[in-house]
């Protein structure tokens, strides 16, 4: 189903069914503008509501729910049963994997997140009669990799070309270059650090796009 004020660009494959364009609350139907570039691929039962922007070659899993207010850069993948809430920022070349939950997040280019990461973005609730001032989303800056089932707390932000270790959970700034695990996630060492356990490689990451 597609509702009114929705452009999809060239070549891009809505395998139905899906919802494109459902107008939030409070909202009639058209009148928030809903773009999807070409080249694209929305999987059966995704929901994506209007007033979002998405750039080319973008595709979901299924069950994926996208609400307004998102802006997605171009060659991202979300994974099946994924949900994005309002004020998501998302650059190129993402790669969100299944069961995750965003809401308020500023993800830059070349970031990789796991399956069940779950980003918070209320560090009160609930009906803190402030609640609107204290929403935070986290940042997450380019090249980092967060690991399956990581949780990540309300405003924190995660260096460059980091690392969070599968299950971890994030209540304080990572440092750009950081290895981190645990509850609360530690700093344990630097990715100059880590070894390639089959022996491919001098090191991981040696390969692009970490290496351009």
């Amino acid at each position: 189903m597609k509702y009114l004020n929705v452009f999809i660009g060239i070549d891009t494959v809505l395998e139905e069914p899906v919802i494109i364009g459902k107008p939030p609350r409070g909202r009639e139907e058209g009148e928030l503008q809903t773009f999807i570039g070409g080249k694209g691929i929305i999987r059966p039962f995704t929901t994506i509501y209007a007033g979002n922007r998405i750039g080319d070659n973008f595709q979901t899993g299924q069950g994926v729910s996208i609400r307004e207010d998102n802006i997605i850069g171009n060659n991202v993948s979300i994974g099946t049963n994924s949900v994005l809430e309002f004020g998501n920022r998302i650059g190129n070349n993402v790669r969100i994997h299944t069961g995750c939950f965003l809401e308020m997040v500023t993800i830059e280019e070349d970031v990789f997140i796991g399956p069940s990461v779950v980003f918070t973005d209320d560090p009160h609730p609930m009906n803190c009669p402030k609640y609107k001032e204290c929403l935070a989303g986290a940042t997450v800056k380019r090249l980092a990799r967060i690991g399956a089932n990581s949780t990540i707390l309300p405003g924190v932000k995660i260096g460059e070309n980091s690392l969070i270790g599968a299950g971890s959970v994030v209540t304080l700034n990572v440092p750009d270059n950081a290895v981190v695990v645990g509850n609360p996630a530690k700093v344990i060492k630097s990715l100059d650090d880590i070894k390639c356990f089959k022996g491919y490689f001098d090191k991981v990451f040696s390969w692009p796009p970490y290496t351009r």
